[in-house]
């Protein structure tokens, strides 16, 4: 027979009640079947921990004397929001310090202020009549705050998929560093704990929905940003006191050479009402699949290589088209069931009763991507047509090519015309006023860095920038060089854009 929701928490109150983690719930059902395990079990927990990006705490920090409306306001130099009420800010887990950059960020405010240290802050206003204070400069700590109010527009992602990558550089990237020529690969997420895929039909996690947000008692507000529960891909948007959390379960991270996260732990606890939330309770981690996507594209749509289990993630190795690829985890296990212990000990207490959702999430939203009213344009768009040169050439031959061609760049090609180097102006007046050498094959640079004909110029651009550099040779699939773009030319187009 179904239970009630009050019968589950009546159950909470007088100390009967039988509560499980997910990954027990596996276990119980194939013993039991889904009958039996609906009626023994009352509660399956969940738990996740891992880097949640889309974090944040809204912060009250009360009046000063003369008052001030905050226009703009700094937290040891990471600037929150305050484009709101006078002495209301909402700060950010990935804004990122203006002084220390990258080591440092929002995430590191907010776990400063769990671990109760002093933060600075520093704010400017406008004066009004009733604001005339136009800056302020203090330091304070949670206590100091009125209120601080987490609110996470997306959190506790059903699933990730995996980032590999396949390009002869490393990538640096929101799922960690990905090594070049598919060196390895990360993934996220739970698995067989994952709150959504526990009730990925939404049947008892909605708004109201009572959880465990980072040690403390919180709320499902509602669905999260990027909510695609068609392609289970499903998030949740969360709120919580931050008085009331504890680092053992929200710490700041630094992803190396992308930024700063917010690792936030989550647990949501589902009520086995039926044999059908049973059998939804039992998912493994076998049955949990997810795509292996190639992040060495550097577009919206990468390439699919394959489906994986994770379970097959778990194991740390995966086949990737004959190659054994090595798999790491940018989320925690051992936290993600230690959540799910710690909420099932609440439950058992006493100390923690549920409650049914006041309206069920959507499960049929799919993800949209941002319109755009002009496409980017694409390298071989924008690319001049090159001249080359073999490595055999004089010094002087080439030097006599680029002034009578009015160019700066001389890709170097091989008897079958495929790309071998590459020379600058800056390198050919060098080796003259030097004396050095005959022909080009001593002084070109040899790894070069290259572009490709239907890559985004965005994506050259930025290739530009990283290295240094200040041309890059357009090459087909057959290593031929079909082109040129120069940082010149550009930062012309991008101007214009």
């Amino acid at each position: 027979m179904p239970k009630s929701l009050e019968e589950i928490n009546e159950r909470i109150r007088d100390g009967s009640v039988h509560v499980v983690t997910a990954d027990e719930m596996t276990h119980i059902v194939g013993e039991l079947g889904l009958e039996s395990a609906a009626q023994e079990v009352d509660v399956v927990t969940t738990g996740t921990f891992g880097a949640m990006c889309s974090s944040g705490v809204w912060m009250n920090f009360g009046h000063s004397d003369p008052p001030i409306k905050l226009s703009k306001v700094w937290l040891n130099d990471v600037e929150a929001y305050a484009g709101v009420a006078a002495v209301d800010a909402f700060i950010g887990a990935t804004q990122l310090s203006e002084t220390r950059g990258i080591e440092y960020g929002g995430a590191h405010v907010i776990e400063d202020l769990v671990a109760h240290r002093e933060v600075h802050l520093k704010a400017v206003g406008y004066a009004t009549d009733c604001y005339p204070r136009r800056s302020v400069e203090t330091t304070i700590n949670i206590g100091d705050l009125n209120e601080a109010t987490m609110l996470n527009p997306r959190n506790a992602y059903q699933r990730y998929n995996v980032a590999t990558n396949s390009a002869d550089r490393v990538f640096y990237t929101y799922m960690g560093t990905l090594l070049p020529r598919f060196g390895n690969a990360t993934y996220s997420g739970s698995g067989t704990l994952s709150p959504i895929y526990n009730d990925p039909d939404y049947e008892t996690i909605g708004v109201g929905t009572k959880i465990f947000l980072c040690g403390a008692e919180g709320y499902v507000v509602g669905h999260g940003t990027q909510h695609d529960p068609v392609n289970n891909f499903g998030t949740l948007m969360v709120t919580g006191d931050l008085k009331a959390m504890s680092t053992d379960y929200l710490r700041a991270a630094i992803l190396h050479k992308y930024g700063t996260s917010l690792y936030v732990g989550i647990g949501v606890p589902i009520p086995v009402l039926n044999a059908g939330i049973a059998r939804k309770t039992a998912i493994s981690d076998a049955d949990i699949r997810t795509t292996v996507l190639d992040y060495g594209v550097g577009r919206r749509s990468r390439p699919e290589l394959m489906t994986v289990s994770y379970e097959e993630l778990k194991s740390g190795i995966i086949d990737l088209n004959g190659k054994e690829v090595r798999t790491s985890s940018m989320s925690s296990f051992f936290k993600a069931k230690e959540i799910a212990t710690e909420l099932a000990e609440w439950i058992r207490k006493g100390t923690f009763e549920l409650a049914l959702p006041t309206m069920r999430l959507p499960n049929q939203a799919v993800l949209k991507p941002m319109k755009q009213l002009s496409k980017a344009p694409l390298v071989r768009e924008v690319m001049l047509p090159s001249i080359t040169v073999h490595e055999e050439i004089s010094i002087q031959e080439a030097a006599k090519i680029i002034v009578g061609k009015q160019v700066n760049h001389l890709p170097v090609v091989s008897a079958d015309k495929k790309l071998i180097g590459i020379v600058t102006a800056y390198d050919i007046s060098k080796a003259v006023a030097l004396n050095k050498g005959d022909s080009l094959k001593g002084i070109m640079t040899k790894r070069v860095i290259t572009a490709k004909p239907d890559e985004p110029i965005d994506l050259a651009a930025r290739r530009l920038e990283r290295h240094n550099i200040s041309a890059l040779p357009v090459i087909d699939q057959a290593n031929t060089v079909v082109g040129i773009i120069t940082s010149e030319d550009l930062s012309k187009l991008l101007a214009c854009r």
